[in-house]
């Protein structure tokens, strides 16, 4: 029924229209004369009598039946507020998430009165004087319309245009005018003049999805609505007639400009700026900001945000609830972080084969994101730029050992604990020598990323140096699961179950993200506390009222002594040196640790202070190798550079020192690994894996990988001393790989230095009477590359001369034989 009732009325009004245009074109032929002849004064008069009636009937049968929108609705029919996000300053960083309306809405006193003035001037400039519309403008639009055949002129007022931009469809039919009217006559009563062109100002679309003129301030200009000049505010007020025809961005500059100027001519004559305000207007030089591709501003965090977002308040919601989301950004870091992401990658590209990057920065104290940096450009298509690497799951490599040591720490050992990183077989179903001892046994046994083997090391060297063989060592004796305990407390969300990594783990085999990780080396940085990462620090809907705000929930994750021994070692300059002299810093303590997988896939750096952490990943979206070099210097130098920069902008802090040891711990914790007899053991002969601070296992034999263990540090190895062989453990006493062994030029030999004290201040390690190398450090080990000693002969002689604060020395002496 409804539908053939709006035939009926759909045939009335054609009808309608066409007796009106007969009627037209019969004045038309009278104007001329044509019609002035005795025989046809009654038939002219019998139509126009006829025509008048008919189209009056038709007129008011149709309007009988017209439906006009209620104007007790009208803030439901206004144009949906989109969702905007800004950064921690307020600056906005996207203003539509769904990319349909972007539309802000501000009151009166907050738009400029140049721009009021200038809308007035070329819109509508009785505004203020008429009651709705205009009767003239009506009549001679009304004319124009039926001669042309059809609707090329509105004749509309501000009012008008309030009603048919938010109330009304597009159509242009008679019937749409006449609502339009009707309700414009209608708003006038309702509304005041300042309301209906606070409506207008807010509504009106000024180009693409911009509607209102705070956004069209903001995109033009980056300024605000109430800050515009008045050359920019009679900019602005050109648009709404047609804002393709003046688009500034699409090659229409000129007549922008030119339509400016008619502006401020109207204003001028309507007395609504003075003459040296008109000059000076028209002479000034507009600037419009580089036009925002996608309308966006860090926009891998936005997309993460607009994701969290609309799985909370849904899709819809976030495109007409007109929310206010003040977010974590810093967007002078975010800028400069994403400059130099697109910099560096630009060079590796070419140098190292690495084609993307990503960095992240957060604030360990809240947990507040202050930087995510996705790519090296979100609108390159050639490597899927707006994939955010920074949410991607890869393998961290070297960079997960930390959690493997803060395990360890949590344990008791502590970082003068001795590891031995030596040739080690960790399959119990293998020889030491890696053989299999049956059928489908598999073995494991690691190498070290830089090769060769340095012997025993100090936790701290070991970690400090990113030694693989001692990390996979500490996981085997604190657990795979503890381990993944740790990591998973302090962040790294996506870990499997233990069986999935084995000892692998230690390694970096499982896949986190890059604002995981940073996050999760946050909880070193702040004393064991954990702050989940925050993006949001605070939403309000369109009538300001909050809906969520930033909370803080810092929770204990692990002890501050582990913490503050973690950073203790992650910032010793000394213990990274040899593969950290890219992350040097001069005048800050900085902890960081890098990471490299396998076929060199991922690069990492994650470094730290008390108050912020950057987390960098370098590789390749499609997982492509990069070359075979260490992260340190694929990913470190950008990463440095970054860190450098933020350390400008955040107060100086320096990490609080870790208690000292108990001396009740065990000698084995606290670095002796030695006998009273000066016997070198490993690992498993002093730990038993079950209880690290008890007492040593009374039958280390029964943990599967003991002989291994212990086979990988005295395999054909010599000992000899300064003291006297019946009883010697107060003299030097040294350990050396090659005894009854002819070794090749190109072997590494490992010196193992014992009998040394608190007194001990140096160790001198000669071969054939020249000095090869010192020791400064606890344990006091050295490696003997043969193949760089110059003077290496069949028979050969080592000496080690310890040096005494007392100004004394110890000589040990022994031989060994390099095949010709």
């Amino acid at each position: 029924m409804n539908k053939m009732i709006k035939l009926i009325v759909n045939k009335i009004e054609d009808f309608t229209i066409i007796g009106i245009k007969k009627i037209v074109r019969f004045l038309k032929k009278l104007r001329k004369g044509t019609y002035f002849n005795k025989k046809n004064v009654y038939k002219t008069s019998g139509i126009l009598f006829g025509s008048f009636m008919l189209c009056g009937a038709l007129f008011m049968i149709w309007f009988s039946t017209l439906k006009t929108p209620d104007i007790n609705v009208f803030d439901d029919k206004l144009l949906g507020q989109s969702a905007k996000i800004y950064d921690r300053t307020g600056n906005i960083l996207l203003y539509d998430l769904s990319q349909k309306v972007r539309r802000s809405v501000v009151p009166l006193d907050q738009i400029s009165p140049f721009l009021t003035k200038a809308t007035i001037a070329i819109e509508d400039n009785d505004f203020y004087q008429h009651g709705g519309i205009k009767i003239s403008s009506l009549v001679r639009a009304f004319f124009a319309n039926i001669s042309n055949g059809g609707y090329s002129q509105g004749g509309s007022t501000i009012t008008q245009q309030v009603v048919k931009n938010s109330l009304l469809t597009k159509d242009k039919k008679i019937t749409r005018k006449i609502k339009e009217i009707f309700l414009a006559l209608k708003l006038e009563k309702n509304l005041t003049k300042d309301e209906i062109l606070t409506l207008y100002l807010n509504n009106s679309p000024y180009g693409g999805n911009i509607y209102g003129v705070e956004e069209a301030s903001e995109l033009f200009f980056n300024k605000h609505a109430s800050e515009v000049t008045l050359a920019e505010a009679a900019i602005i007020a050109s648009l709404p007639k047609a804002p393709s025809t003046y688009n500034p961005y699409a090659g229409k500059k000129d007549a922008l400009l030119d339509r400016k100027n008619l502006v401020l001519s109207n204003m001028f004559k309507l007395k609504m700026i003075t003459a040296v305000e008109y000059n000076t207007a028209k002479a000034e030089v507009v600037v419009f900001e580089p036009r925002n591709l996608g309308s966006i501003k860090a926009a891998h965090f936005v997309m993460y945000l607009k994701e969290l977002l609309e799985k909370k308040y849904g899709a819809d919601k976030l495109a007409q609830g007109g929310f206010k989301i003040i977010s974590s950004i810093d967007y002078d870091l975010q800028k400069k972080g994403e400059e130099i992401v697109k910099e560096y990658v630009k060079k590796n590209e070419k140098k190292f084969k690495a084609e993307n990057g990503s960095m992240v920065v957060i604030d360990p104290k809240t947990g507040q994101i202050l930087a995510m940096i996705g790519s090296r450009d979100y609108f390159d298509t050639e490597i899927d730029g707006n994939f955010n690497a920074a949410m991607s799951y890869r393998q961290p490599g070297s960079s997960f050992k930390p959690f493997v040591y803060a395990t360890a720490f949590n344990k008791g050992f502590l970082p003068q604990t001795i590891l031995f990183d030596t040739a080690t077989e960790f399959s119990s179903e293998c020889t030491p020598q890696g053989v299999p001892k049956s059928t489908g046994a598999v073995c494991y046994n690691p190498q070290n990323y830089e090769g060769g083997f340095k012997g025993p090391m100090s936790v701290r060297m070991a970690l400090g140096a990113s030694r693989n063989i001692p990390a996979v060592k500490m996981l085997y004796l604190v657990g795979v699961q503890a381990t993944l305990n740790t990591a998973k407390a302090m962040g790294l969300s996506n870990l499997d179950n233990a069986s999935k990594y084995g000892l692998s783990l230690a390694l970096g085999s499982a896949e986190t993200s890059v604002l995981d990780m940073t996050s999760a080396y946050g909880v070193f940085a702040n004393d064991g506390i954990r702050n989940n990462p925050v993006g949001i620090l605070k939403i309000e809907d369109s009538k300001g009222v909050v809906l969520e705000e930033y909370n803080p929930a810092p929770k204990k994750v692990i002890e501050e002594q582990v913490a503050r021994l973690m950073n203790d070692v992650l910032s010793d300059v000394v213990a990274r040196n040899s593969i950290f002299v890219k992350s040097y810093f001069k005048n800050d303590i900085v902890a960081v640790k890098t990471g490299t997988t396998n076929n060199s896939r991922d690069a990492w750096s994650i470094g730290y202070t008390p108050n912020i952490v950057v987390g960098a990943w370098m590789g390749n979206n499609n997982n492509k190798p990069m070359a075979q070099i260490a992260s340190a210097l694929i990913v470190s130098p950008m990463w440095k550079e970054y860190m450098d920069y933020i350390l400008t902008k955040v107060n100086k802090e320096e990490f609080i020192k870790p208690e000292p040891a108990s001396s009740d711990l065990k000698p084995f914790l606290r670095g002796v690994y030695q006998t009273s007899e000066g016997i070198a053991h490993s690992e498993l002969f002093w730990v038993d894996r079950d209880d690290i601070t008890g007492a040593a296992p009374t039958n280390p034999a029964r943990d599967s990988l003991f002989n291994n263990w212990e086979a990988s540090i005295y395999t054909g190895d010599q000992e000899f001393s300064t003291g006297n062989p019946a009883n010697n453990s107060s003299g030097l006493k040294v350990n050396f790989n090659g005894a009854n062994t002819n070794l090749l030029k190109t072997d590494v030999v490992s010196v193992l230095v014992g009998g040394y004290d608190d007194q001990t201040t140096k160790v001198d390690f000669l071969v054939n009477g020249t000095k090869i190398g010192e020791s400064a450090f606890s344990p006091f080990n050295f490696n003997i590359n043969l193949s760089s000693i110059n003077n290496i002969n069949p028979e050969n002689e080592i000496k080690i001369i310890e040096y005494r604060k007392d100004n004394n020395t110890r000589v040990a002496t022994g031989y060994f034989t390099v095949q010709e």
